[in-house]
């Protein structure tokens, strides 16, 4: 277990807690003196869900999910080759290792082949840079339980004693902080398929925590004061409850005492049954999109692979999003209140492949002209127009964005839900020639007229904002 060079007490679940916790959660305001006392977390839902969300993290609007582990070796289905061949039996994967690899092999022999020898983080941060995107979530551990970083937790079983034998973790981490203002997220799978502790703790109905007790927490605790992280994306949560695993009493240490304290941003995969309902922000459900506004800030997870997070040799191009598709999700997802989490699957030697990268800078090249109306944007009294179909709003400075995903024929687009006012001008981004023409549009809404505008003149090549002001 992880020496974090202070004393701990077992709570009643037997998951050792640092003292500065119970010192933490035991303060009381002093009222004698006047000062205004610091806000404290209990490891509580009521009180962890009271804090409010760094609004960094509402700002940015867009991150980019890095999907990579020894599963990027076998590169084949998914990123839960290792459970579906050995744990649930699935067919085709089972015949996959039968059809090329010998009998006695198993999936750690995989780790060897997870070489990363073209893993340049500069690159990368450069890259997601160039996308736009104000965030990652890197993934550091996946529920096969290999570690991307330098642990003390996982003995043999990580990137510096196997594979790479680099820290992968903290090569991103440096580079993301002194290169780029993009935010370093953190990717955690809490449960671990087949590790013995946790098998253990399941067979008895966890009534037992050795599994929290001696990794998970532990290793949550290494990654945030080592790399200070400004977002933690926990994951395999949904077997246990968060009692189980020790999560609000982390959350608390996190949101009172953590290196990153004021900016930590966490999401809702804290145990099972607290999706959806408790966390800094929710994500529901893999690659959620509702479609309408939701009550709570939330986030939408989008592979550019439609079939795997993780790298898949035998993906064809229809497998792959489009940048116009790609560009509807993120505008769907912001003018619903969301965020939009894009993935990307890197190989096993350490190479985003230029269908992944052509798609993040292609997301770039569009923000570049279009950002305004995303980033820091707020949502409008109406999501998405309700007569002219692939419409959407978002709000920000008084001014409000019809984003608009085809183009308008023959030269007039009718905005029904738009709110006409005196004075108003409506311009397109990125487009120079002055504002457009408008009239009410009967019964309601506007209509803007819109001159032929010269090929080289068109500002993007996908979606379209006009300005209303």
């Amino acid at each position: 277990m992880q020496d974090h060079k202070h004393k701990h007490f077992s709570s009643r679940m037997g998951i050792k807690i640092p003292v500065l916790i119970l010192l933490a959660l035991t303060m009381k305001a002093d009222g004698r003196s006047g000062r205004r006392t610091e806000i404290r977390y209990d490891p509580t839902w009521e009180s962890l869900d009271s804090r409010p969300l760094p609004t960094w993290y509402d700002e940015a609007k867009i991150g980019v999910f890095v999907s990579w582990g020894v599963f990027s070796v076998p590169s084949f289905g998914n990123e839960w080759f290792w459970e579906f061949w050995q744990g649930q039996r699935i067919p085709e994967y089972v015949q996959y290792m039968q059809d090329n690899y010998k009998p006695d092999f198993t999936y750690a022999d995989f780790a060897s082949d997870f070489t990363a020898e073209f893993y340049d983080a500069e690159a990368w941060a450069e890259l997601f840079e160039a996308s736009g995107a104000k965030y990652t979530i890197f993934i550091t551990k996946h529920h096969g339980g290999f570690c991307n970083w330098a642990t003390n937790v996982s003995f043999n079983w990580n990137s510096m004693m196997v594979g790479p034998k680099r820290d992968i973790v903290g090569e991103m981490a440096q580079a993301l902080k002194s290169k780029t203002d993009i935010h370093l997220g953190l990717y955690h799978s809490m449960y671990e398929w087949f590790h013995p502790l946790y098998l253990q703790d399941k067979a008895n109905n966890y009534t037992t925590t050795k599994f929290p007790e001696q990794k998970t927490i532990p290793e949550l605790y290494e990654l945030v004061n080592t790399y200070e992280p400004d977002l933690l994306w926990s994951d395999g949560d949904w077997e246990a409850p968060d009692t189980y695993w020790g999560s609000k009493e982390f959350l608390a240490w996190l949101y009172n005492d953590s290196p990153v304290k004021d900016t930590a941003v966490v999401n809702d995969r804290w145990g099972k049954g607290d999706v959806c309902y408790h966390g800094g922000y929710l994500t529901c459900a893999d690659r959620f999109n509702p479609g309408v506004l939701q009550p709570r800030k939330w986030e939408g997870g989008l592979t550019i692979d439609k079939r795997s997070w993780g790298f898949r040799r035998e993906a064809v191009l229809d497998d792959f999003l489009t940048i116009e598709e790609i560009i509807t999700r993120l505008v769907e997802v912001v003018s619903c209140g969301g965020n939009l989490a894009i993935n990307v699957s890197p190989t096993k030697y350490g190479m985003i492949s230029p269908i992944f990268e052509e798609r993040l800078r292609q997301m770039g090249e569009w923000l570049k002209v279009n950002g305004e109306a995303i980033y820091s944007s707020k949502p409008w009294v109406a999501q998405n127009d309700t007569v002219t179909p692939g419409v959407w709003y978002t709000q920000r400075a008084g001014t409000v964005y019809a984003i608009v995903l085809k183009w308008p024929q023959p030269g007039q687009l009718i905005l029904r839900s738009a709110l006409p006012k005196s004075g108003m001008k409506v311009s397109l981004l990125g487009y120079t020639e002055g504002p457009f023409s408008w009239q009410n549009a009967s019964p309601n809404g506007i209509s803007i007229t819109i001159p032929p505008i010269p090929v080289n003149q068109m500002p993007c090549q996908w979606a379209w904002v006009f300005a209303m002001a």
